[in-house]
């Protein structure tokens, strides 16, 4: 009886402060949309965790649903911080492939075109893809940053009660996410038109949601709120001045469209924290203008510190009161392995899930990171021709699944590219791609050319086994080229050039590369222009002539950058044997060439790099044909004529002997965000025997310039000096190399 007493006292002491204490209101906080402008609201979110104020539900939109959706899932502040000024924006925000997944050749491509386009035929109607950005690498980055969270689930359950917003372009609705895959929800927020492809759920064309409800305040009243924090970056009304580009128009739309339920929702906001993103736009993603959204956040958020103190108290919460992380998330490494108990393959046929099997060696029960993931997807694309590829890993029954989902067949690929420089004033180069759709990897591909140099080429790719490729290719060129001799242009020539080439092996391994081919070809002198007292015997002049040449050449690139590499190398060396019959030239053995170079990047500090160029090129033989004959000059190797190689401060077309090598040091300064100095030396020695070496000739050479890098291409200009010339040669190049 005294046991039952005294655990009933004991009972109601413990039980009368629970009783007692009244629960505490639901604080909401919502965020805007606004694009680059929304990175404000790591700002305010910061100030409002230092002011001890916690966060129960949070609703956003586009940018407000990316930032508020990781906060939900227990991101700190300070981890967003991070995460925003760590990213490289110009790539995120484009559809480009990580250089590092692609094949030496696709890369090459991706550093030729400005403009790249996927046409399809479908039904006799011409339809290009959708937006201009499929966001493939956003979705890439949601993916990874919302690891543990790729399932379909309720946002209820989050550590932080989330919604997000999109609109319905089939109904002009607002859809409101409360449950699904994050990434997915959050994807479908941020699609604004026209920059952005929709997403498609059910019946549903999903674009961004601040063309309905750009600032959700009324979800989160909906969703239980008794307090709502706000932050918006919605400016004063713009003029006609203001819209000056198709973003500001975008967003001079969304403001117009959804102006009334603006003003209702910041209405119904108990502190709202309107930040001055002036002069800064949707597009402001430069390190100066994440670093000073920021902080500007942080100070319209601190013009409302009283607010904030006055709604924690009332909260009934103490002064020194601390926010600690609802999860201890972290964004996902994309080098962490995870055993996966069995790999899926959706929307494939059984030959290309085989080929993928085979390629990467995926077999049911290994492990897997999520770079080889996006290897496997890159290769859907790449080699497969699917317009779209994912990936997804989750916990089922029968234990962990990678899906590996297709999307459409690929149509045309259409690739643009144009430049101009002082050389050849203005080129233009157009790339169409045709997959077949075969069981077996088939594809057309055509290249046309236009300027001083015309070309025409026809390619047949087949992808007989995942790790080689079988080519046959015709190509046709029509030249104008100028051959100097010292800095004074000896002769102008122009020729047909025609050739076959026929490739049994073209073995792709990530950064490395090796062909074995067949070639047949011929040349045909249109008009030689020359002055007869500067011609000498080596002046590569060309006549009537067709070879037939058996090769092999190597690649390996592991250059971080095209162009401005800050790490990383890149490795080239072929061997070529050149006869008229098969076997022999001009009834002798035939000569053979053997070119080889080697450059690696050395960071000296995070902005300057040096790049260390060794290279060369050998003839050997006892009769040489003159359109095989060693050419330097200008910054490319093979920019003229496919033996060409580069040597500082020598714009033009020179011979050198047979025997040619080289040093070159180059030194790379960025000295703002996509702007270079680059400073060249360059030494070599040439020679008509090998033997002969030690008296060849010295040729050396500096030039300086100046680069603006684009996603057109280098936009520059250099001046440079050789004593081979010796005068001045400035340079302008605007564009990509082609």
């Amino acid at each position: 009886m005294i046991r039952r007493a005294l655990f009933f006292i004991l009972t109601i002491l413990i039980t009368i402060p629970c009783i007692s204490e009244e629960p505490r209101g639901k604080v909401a906080v919502v965020l805007s949309g606004g694009g680059a402008k929304g990175i404000s609201h790591i700002g305010v979110l910061k100030v409002i965790e230092q002011a001890g104020i916690p966060v129960d539900i949070v609703t956003g939109t586009s940018m407000g649903s990316i930032i508020g959706g990781l906060y939900s899932i227990g991101y700190t502040p300070q981890q967003l911080d991070s995460i925003v000024r760590g990213q490289n924006w110009l790539y995120i925000l484009s559809d480009n492939e990580n250089l590092m997944r692609q094949s030496i050749e696709d890369r090459e491509k991706q550093n030729t075109y400005m403009l790249n386009k996927h046409i399809s035929l479908n039904k006799r109607q011409i339809s290009a893809s959708p937006g201009l950005i499929k966001g493939k690498n956003l979705q890439t980055l949601f993916r990874c940053l919302t690891e543990g969270y790729n399932d379909s689930i309720s946002f209820d359950v989050l550590p932080r009660k989330f919604a997000c917003v999109a609109t319905d372009l089939i109904t002009n609705t607002e859809y409101d996410f409360h449950s699904g895959v994050l990434a997915e929800a959050i994807r479908s927020s941020m699609s604004i038109p026209a920059a952005f492809a929709p997403i498609s759920k059910g019946d549903m064309v999903l674009v961004d949601g601040g063309l309905c409800n750009n600032y959700p305040a009324d979800l989160a009243r909906d969703m239980g709120a008794e307090y709502i924090i706000g932050s918006t970056v919605q400016g004063p009304e713009k003029t006609a001045q203001d819209l000056h580009n198709t973003l500001s128009i975008v967003s001079q739309i969304i403001d117009v469209n959804c102006k009334r339920k603006y003003d209702d929702n910041l209405a119904i906001t108990d502190i709202p924290i309107q930040v001055n993103t002036k002069p800064y736009g949707t597009a402001s993603f430069s390190a100066e203008a994440v670093d000073t959204l920021i902080r500007r956040g942080e100070e319209e958020a601190m013009r409302h510190w009283d607010e904030l103190v006055a709604l924690r108290r009332k909260l009934g919460l103490p002064d020194d009161n601390k926010i600690k992380p609802v999860r201890n998330q972290q964004p996902a490494s994309m080098s962490q392995k995870r055993k996966v108990d069995h790999f899926d393959f959706v929307n494939l046929n059984s030959h290309h899930a085989k080929f993928l099997r085979r390629k990467f060696s995926l077999k049911d029960g290994d492990s897997i990171d999520y770079n080889r993931a996006e290897q496997v997807t890159t290769s859907m694309r790449m080699d497969l021709f699917y317009n779209g590829a994912n990936y997804n890993l989750k916990h089922q029954p029968e234990g962990q699944v990678m899906t590996f989902e297709a999307g459409p067949k690929t149509g045309a690929e259409l690739n643009l590219g144009a430049r101009f420089d002082t050389e050849e004033m203005a080129a233009l180069q157009i790339n169409c791609k045709i997959p077949m759709h075969t069981k077996t990897p088939l594809a057309f591909e055509t290249t046309v050319r236009l300027g001083k140099r015309i070309e025409v080429r026809e390619e047949m790719i087949f992808h007989p086994i995942s790790f080689t490729k079988v080519r046959l290719a015709y190509e046709y060129d029509h030249s104008d080229i100028n051959i100097y001799r010292n800095g004074s242009r000896t002769y102008n020539t122009t020729f047909s050039y025609h050739n076959v080439d026929a490739t049994l092996l073209d073995f792709n391994v990530r950064n490395f590369n090796c062909k074995l081919f067949g070639r047949w070809d011929y040349y045909h002198v249109g008009n030689i222009l020359s002055n007869p007292e500067k011609a000498e015997k080596k002046q590569l002049l060309p006549k009537n002539d067709h070879y037939i040449s058996y090769h092999f050449r190597t690649q390996y690139n592991s250059e971080n950058d095209w162009y401005f590499p800050t790490r990383g190398s890149r490795l080239r060396a072929g061997f070529g044997y050149y006869t008229d019959d098969f076997a022999q030239y001009n009834d002798h053995w035939g000569f053979s060439a053997i070119d080889a170079s080697w450059r690696i990047a050395i960071p000296v500090t995070k902005r300057f790099i040096i790049q260390p160029l060794l290279y060369g090129r050998m003839l050997l033989g006892k009769e040489i044909c003159p359109m095989m004959s060693n050419v330097i000059g200008g910054n490319h190797f093979g920019h003229y004529l496919s033996q060409q190689m580069p040597f500082a401060g020598i714009g033009h077309v020179e011979p050198v002997e047979d025997q040619f090598f080289a040093a070159q040091l180059k030194g790379q300064q960025r000295i703002a965000k996509i702007i270079y100095l680059v400073g060249k030396v360059n030494y070599a020695r040439s020679t008509d025997k090998l033997r002969n070496i030690a008296d060849g000739k010295d040729l050396w050479g500096a030039q300086i310039g100046a680069y603006y890098k684009t996603i057109f291409g280098p936009l520059g200009a250099h001046a440079g000096w050789s004593n081979q010339t010796k005068k001045p040669k400035f340079y302008i190049n605007l564009g990509f190399e082609f």
